[in-house]
């Protein structure tokens, strides 16, 4: 399918790692130049480096920390004129309200919540100046399904499940479209983390047994490819999506529209 991106400019936030790293690719392979945005500016470098010399589009790198509101507002005034702002930065830790301290919470939230609020406000309002432009936001199943467990994800998630239907709504007045991806697992170097985490708290004995129930839990026995989100990206992207703005995409391999299953790791990558 011809998505017709070709010249474009696009922002993906987190775009060193995961989910973030594979947007950007996917964006690049299509002929979208790039802003790419992160804390580790080595990183990101060589991410960069290998982005441009693959595909021959430009690619500029941000080292910032866009939990820190000054941080973010000059990068979301450098990168304004973008047609395509993918919002990916910022994973909320798991825990019950017992276990996740106020600082912790108020921490992954400006970086998540509040980043991609503060982010989008300079961005919209530029797009709704110009009457073009896409927001994406990368947001996570666990804003659908409720569970004590992912409580600061959770309500950071529904949050921005509500944000985006909001902005999105509006945004037809001006011919800007905004819109959001809800992934399930994905397999990426924090699911593997997370995992490894889970593991070590199980008896050596029974840990073959903990990971085929946790292969058995999740859709089709494995995680989401990250290339089964970013394609979707990309389709959102472009003008085949032109009517869509407001909407929420549940990539997760039926985790919500089944009620969600134990042992499903909703929040592991968002």
């Amino acid at each position: 399918m011809e998505l017709h991106l070709r010249g474009r400019t696009a922002a993906v936030t987190g775009g060193s790692k995961g989910i973030g790293q594979g947007i950007a690719r996917e964006l690049a392979r299509e002929g979208v130049n790039l802003h790419l945005a992160a804390r580790h500016g080595d990183e990101l470098k060589l991410v960069s480096d290998d982005i441009a010399e693959r595909f021959g589009v430009t690619v500029e790198t941000h080292a910032v920390d866009l939990s820190q509101r000054d941080a973010r507002d000059a990068f979301a005034q450098e990168i304004a004129g973008v047609d395509i702002l993918v919002n990916c930065a910022g994973a909320i830790p798991g825990g019950g309200l017992d276990q996740v301290d106020e600082d912790t919470w108020r921490q992954s939230w400006e970086l998540k919540l509040f980043g991609y609020v503060g982010i989008s406000r300079i961005v919209y309002k530029a797009m709704c100046d110009r009457r073009r432009g896409v927001i994406i936001n990368i947001i996570g199943a666990g804003g659908v399904l409720t569970g004590a467990g992912y409580v600061a994800g959770g309500a950071g998630n529904s949050a921005l499940i509500n944000f985006t239907r909001s902005l999105g709504g509006e945004a037809v007045r001006y011919g800007v479209r905004v819109v959001g991806i809800n992934p399930g697992p994905v397999d990426t170097p924090r699911l593997t983390y997370l995992h490894k985490l889970a593991e070590e708290k199980v008896a050596a004995p029974d840990l073959d047994a903990f990971r085929r129930q946790r292969g058995r839990n999740m859709a089709y026995g494995r995680p989401a490819k990250v290339d089964e989100i970013t394609g979707l990206v990309a389709f959102l992207a472009s003008d085949r999506a032109a009517y869509l703005t407001g909407e929420v995409i549940n990539v997760d391999g039926g985790i919500i529209a089944r009620g969600g299953t134990p042992g499903d790791p909703i929040g592991s990558n968002a």
